[in-house]
């Protein structure tokens, strides 16, 4: 296949201004060869086109050129592309930012009651349609007025927090191991046996429920049981598959308990819906 190179001239006319000062008739007739001067395109015409057909010496060198066109297309772009990536990724980050996620009007979630001393403490949760934990609430008894608004203003910023895209894990790790009264013994958590102060209860069964932190918990968690009971591999489909089924119409946050005791089995129930006659 032949291959021809084409070499295109174009005329351009142009003004240089000069801005000269003390300028002698000797400089001005020299003025073209000064270079500091403004120049201004004025016009770009085709002057000329010039047609050469390749012989084979002179194939290598357009190929060379061919291949440093084509790395150059390439960069291009690839330089294009990652602008449009950034640009989309900033778009999405912007997006995100600021964004509220609102609970739903009807919602999951769970009350857990415990007492840490003398002081008894309910935490109720509200969870998302995918089971992510939005919102918390906090209610404490034998405390004056003033602690349990701190409390219940405490839990709003917490929920505002989750809600615009905190990580929970950020707040475990800032207030998990927190020490303050009442502490000691907890009495009506089936995973945690003590804590640090009612921040520390609160965020390590927060961190046990929706994370899975089984290093903060006190007692074996309900896979471990069942681990330990030598099941067979159909018992344990079977029971994957129920775990599942029950997570997805459950509070995520719930079904960490003993869900045996709280869920009733209705495969050998039978319902008549055939009306009377």
């Amino acid at each position: 296949m032949a291959k021809y190179l084409v070499e295109t001239y174009y005329t351009c006319s142009f003004k240089v201004s000069h801005y000269l000062d003390g300028i002698s008739d000797k400089d001005i007739q020299n003025l073209e060869k000064r270079e500091d001067g403004k120049f201004d395109i004025l016009d770009v015409k085709l002057d000329n086109r010039k047609t050469k057909n390749l012989e084979k010496n002179d194939t290598k060198n357009i190929k060379v050129l061919d291949s440093q066109a084509d790395l150059n297309n390439r960069k291009n772009n690839i330089d294009k592309n990652s602008i449009l990536k950034n640009e989309n990724f900033k778009n999405n980050i912007s997006d995100s930012l600021g964004k509220r996620f609102s609970m739903p009007d009807r919602r999951k979630g769970y009350i857990q009651k415990a007492t840490i001393g003398d002081h008894k403490v309910y935490l109720h949760t509200g969870e998302y349609e995918d089971g992510k934990i939005g919102e918390i609430f906090i209610d404490t008894s034998k405390e004056g007025e003033l602690v349990k608004a701190l409390m219940n203003n405490f839990a709003i910023a917490i929920s505002l927090g989750l809600q615009y895209g905190v990580p929970l894990d950020e707040y475990i790790s800032a207030y998990v191991g927190t020490k303050f009264e009442p502490s000691g013994k907890v009495y009506g958590n089936d995973r945690i046996l003590s804590a640090t102060s009612i921040l520390d209860y609160i965020f390590r069964e927060l961190a046990i429920s929706y994370q899975g932190r089984e290093d903060l918990a006190h007692t074996p968690s309900i896979e471990s049981k069942f681990d330990n009971n030598g099941l067979s591999e159909n018992s344990e489909e079977n029971q994957n598959q129920f775990i599942k089924l029950v997570k997805d119409i459950t509070s995520k946050g719930f079904v960490r308990n003993d869900y045996n005791k709280k869920l009733v089995d209705l495969s050998d129930v039978k319902l008549d819906l055939k009306g009377k006659k």
